[in-house]
């Protein structure tokens, strides 16, 4: 993923706890340094609309941004695209979880009843078979409400660090089939 030709900000947006050294999100800011971080200010208690005005905070409006996130990230961008008036270009949301399971982490607050409508940018949805944090059908459920392409992993859990995916070259490939879509739509204007 390396030596990206680059018409895009590239935010990454962890989940619950935040990415550690050997997430492959950690990887790809290690190897693409102009990638950014959302840094929130509770990575263990999170509250939603907290996590939504960071987001809104960092996103500049004259930028073609882009966002990865993961897991409880997803929800929070897709609670922030619902209030905010800023334009992205699209976003790569890796392993949503379900905010609405009976054991959903009750540290986590507001980040139910998921807002189901679709996005207003271009979006792709990956999950996985066997995700502790949501069915892979509700999963498929969530990328056709948000109007995203949905990609089925197979059996690769929560993919994050315990899932043992290194850099995720397949992850790579998904941000940058997503970059090339952007680029054909803004090229058509």
């Amino acid at each position: 993923m390396s030596n990206y030709k680059i018409d895009f900000e590239i935010l990454v947006a962890p989940g619950l706890g935040s990415s550690g050294p050997i997430h492959w999100q950690t990887l790809w800011e290690k190897d693409n340094p102009e990638f950014k971080r959302i840094e929130q200010n509770s990575w263990d208690a999170p509250i939603c609309s907290d996590w939504i005005s960071r987001i809104e905070e960092v996103i500049e409006k004259d930028k073609n941004v882009i966002i990865v996130a993961h897991s409880l990230a997803c929800l929070a961008l897709v609670h922030w695209a619902m209030k905010s008036s800023k334009p992205i270009k699209g976003a790569l949301l890796v392993a949503p979880p379900d905010s609405e399971k009976e054991d959903f982490p009750k540290e986590a607050k507001g980040f139910s009843p998921i807002p189901l409508y679709k996005l207003p940018f271009k979006s792709i949805v990956v999950g996985s078979t066997n995700d502790p944090y949501i069915s892979i059908e509700r999963c498929s459920f969530f990328a056709d409400s948000w109007g995203s392409k949905f990609i089925n992993v197979g059996s690769k859990g929560h993919i994050n660090s315990d899932s043992n995916l290194g850099s995720w070259s397949e992850g790579q490939n998904y941000l940058q089939d997503l970059i090339n879509e952007v680029n054909l739509d803004l090229r058509s204007f």
